[in-house]
């Protein structure tokens, strides 16, 4: 399992967290945003998913990765 911490600009409130705790989870991982700090800690398998498509399901949602 791979750990990676993201910048995720454009959340504001606890719909924009459940929007991208959930874009995470349906590409088969799992994130857990830190609102305060404009941050989602993802933890995935690399063999299942790739960082690339994580963070694609995020900006699908309307927020920019960094």
């Amino acid at each position: 399992m791979a750990n990676v911490v993201l910048k995720v600009e454009g959340m504001s409130c606890g719909h924009c967290v459940s929007s991208v705790e959930k874009a995470v989870s349906e590409v088969g991982a799992n994130g857990q945003v830190s609102l305060a700090d404009k941050k989602v800690t993802v933890e995935y398998d690399e063999a299942k998913v790739s960082l690339d498509a994580i963070k694609a399901a995020i900006e699908e949602q309307g927020y920019d990765v960094g």
